[in-house]
């Protein structure tokens, strides 16, 4: 009877999904395997995908292959459907498990890459053909038109949310969780929504990297196994970025994962490292491996439609950031100082983005932080063949709705933009060193009046201009700057112009970068010559044409030269004129941020 009973329990159990009596799946190992071909693939097979759940092992996880739908990855791009059992069950597909190696006896047939929309109860998957996956070359230089990039995100419609993957149940490609830690809840809240809309799934503070190295560690040849986690490094150190999937192949030194792109760049070049998953969550919604980046072991090399490639034992370059912030006191008295590293990856696209992310988060996630400090930055930017580049600027709270440290965080992305967004050579930044101090008050000043003792003036003359400059609740500043009027200017009417540094950055800047093929050293020259707003610039203005082109200005010029610059020129590199010189003559410093203009006439006898 006893006999009996248990032949009825094992064959009851062996119906079970996910259960076969055949023996234990073998964990997968780098090197070569045999592959399924796609057309091999029949309805009702048993498969066997190999994911971690927890900590750094796979684990086996049956699929029932439920059959092949045409063209749903594109054209003669096919995709497996599948329904998986085991711990799946109670996951779900989640995030992370992208690039999970699937196999159908002992033969690799792809990876795991899609799931169906969100609140479905069934753990239905889709799986990229391994064939796919291996047209992945690493010589291949080409670029894909629709990388997914910061500047290429669409604007979220208010309330919109993600309303078209509700419409139908519809398999989608698992986002990979990209895991912030060391990032605060504003940082993440003003920096997230722009990685969502790039089919990236945020993970606040659970995950995070230790890496700490660009350079492969020691013991990076049995690394990265089918079915291990794997972490691409977008940032490291004192704040860190990483997109986390599973590994599909490893032929000892090439690596396939995820099965779909990580943000599809094409050649790209970012630390690839082992992972840890800390948890799998479970949930209809949203289930996601929590995961951190352990060790780099290889560098990324190509990011596909079909999935990534990576190379074990080689390196990524990243750029090495020092952040040194002070806390100052009500006389500039240095109360504390924190100093900070970060290593950023080196893409045109995604470096400005993620050196701004990296400031915003440090100077808003302080405790000296308040709503009226001042924030005074300076610092350089090093690189191999131009000059350094370098920064100075000051930004206080105003009536604007964007609060200082994001309007600081603009300023510097603007400059890494024009850097990196270079058509002509891509920039080899060295290193950027960056000190910004809290100042615990609001210092703006407007330049509000301003005089001369006589508005008759003689050529060869030096004249005392006095200026007012009204501070943010506070009594008049008055401060005299002398003028010289040159020799052998022309007799009449000019002007006195007192002014930020804006009024007189704006058209040299806007001429040089309406060339489009301005080159880095003449790119570098310009954000040089970009005058700081903490100094108030005091210049002679006389009625003759001024031309901007590329990164020169040139004063004065006779009006046949004019004619003869302007003719013939390029729509994309134009000579942007105007009909006043202004000969800059003094500046005087300010530990404020200075706004504003104001011109006095004077008559030369």
């Amino acid at each position: 009877m006893r006999s009996s009973l248990a032949a009825v329990l094992l064959a009851a159990a062996a119906a079970l999904p996910g259960f076969s009596a055949d023996p234990a799946p073998v964990r997968p190992k780098a090197g070569p395997v045999d592959i399924m071909k796609l057309s091999e693939v029949k309805p009702g097979m048993k498969a066997v995908a190999w994911t971690v759940f927890s900590g750094t092992v796979p684990e086996a996880v049956p699929i029932e292959i439920i059959g092949v739908s045409k063209n749903m990855w594109g054209p003669k791009q096919d995709i497996i459907l599948g329904r998986m059992g085991g711990k799946a069950n109670r996951t779900n597909v989640a995030k992370g498990m992208s690039g999970s190696p699937v196999y159908i006896g002992g033969k690799l047939i792809g990876a795991l890459s899609l799931g169906l929309s969100q609140f479905s109860p069934d753990a239905i998957c889709g799986i990229t053909p391994i064939e796919l996956m291996l047209e992945i070359d690493a010589n291949d230089k080409s670029r894909p038109a629709n990388a997914r990039t910061p500047d290429t995100a669409p604007a979220r419609a208010s309330g919109s949310g993600d309303a078209a993957a509700f419409d139908v149940p519809a398999l989608v490609p698992i986002d990979s969780p990209l895991a912030f830690s060391g990032v605060g809840g504003d940082t993440f809240r003003a920096f997230a929504p722009m990685f969502q809309q790039l089919g990236v799934h945020t993970v606040q503070g659970i995950g995070g990297t230790t890496t700490h190295s660009s350079k492969p560690a020691p013991g990076w040849q049995q690394s990265l196994n089918p079915g291990d986690s794997v972490a691409t490094i977008l940032v490291d150190g004192d704040l860190g970025i990483a997109a986390f999937g599973t590994v599909t192949y490893n032929d000892g030194k090439r690596v396939l994962a995820f099965g779909h792109p990580l943000f599809n760049l094409g050649p790209v070049n970012m630390p690839l490292a082992k992972s840890e998953v800390v948890t799998t969550l479970a949930s209809q919604f949203q289930p996601t491996k929590v995961a951190n980046a352990t060790e780099v072991v290889g560098a990324l090399r190509q990011d596909r439609h079909s999935g990534i490639m990576g190379e074990l034992g080689e390196a990524a370059p990243m750029i090495p950031v020092s952040l040194r912030v002070r806390s100052l006191g009500a006389k500039d008295q240095v109360m504390g100082q924190k100093d900070y590293h970060f290593d950023v990856m080196v893409h045109q696209k995604w470096t400005p983005t993620l050196m701004m992310l990296t400031l915003y988060n440090t100077i808003s996630q302080l405790n000296e932080f308040s709503d009226e400090t001042t924030f005074r930055l300076s610092g350089k930017v090093e690189m191999n063949g131009p000059r350094p580049i370098a920064l100075s600027t000051m930004m206080a709270a105003s009536d604007a709705p964007i609060p200082a440290p994001m309007a600081l965080t603009l300023w510097l992305g603007d400059k890494f933009n024009k850097l990196y967004l270079n058509n002509v050579n891509m920039p080899e930044v060295k290193a950027v060193n960056l000190a910004v101090d809290l100042v615990p008050e609001r210092r703006v000043v407007t330049i509000e009046n301003a005089w001369v003792p006589n508005t008759e003036v003689q050529a060869g003359e030096e004249i005392p201009v006095k200026v007012s400059l009204r501070p943010w609740r506070g009594e008049p500043m008055q401060r005299e700057v002398k003028i010289r009027i040159p020799e052998g200017i022309a007799r009449g009417d000019h002007r006195i112009l007192l002014s930020d540094a804006d009024t007189l950055n704006r058209l040299q800047s806007a001429a040089g970068f309406l060339n489009r093929f301005l080159d880095l050293p003449q790119t570098v020259s310009l954000l040089n010559q970009e005058r700081t707003n903490n100094r108030l610039y005091v210049s002679l203005v006389s009625a003759s044409p001024t031309a901007y082109y590329d990164d020169k200005t040139m004063p004065s010029l006779p009006a046949s030269v004019l004619n003869v610059m302007q003719a013939g020129r390029a729509s994309d590199r134009r000579v942007i004129t105007t009909p006043e010189t202004a000969v800059e003559q003094a500046s005087v410093p300010f530990d404020y941020m200075v706004t504003g203009s104001y011109s006095l006439k004077v008559h030369v006898k």
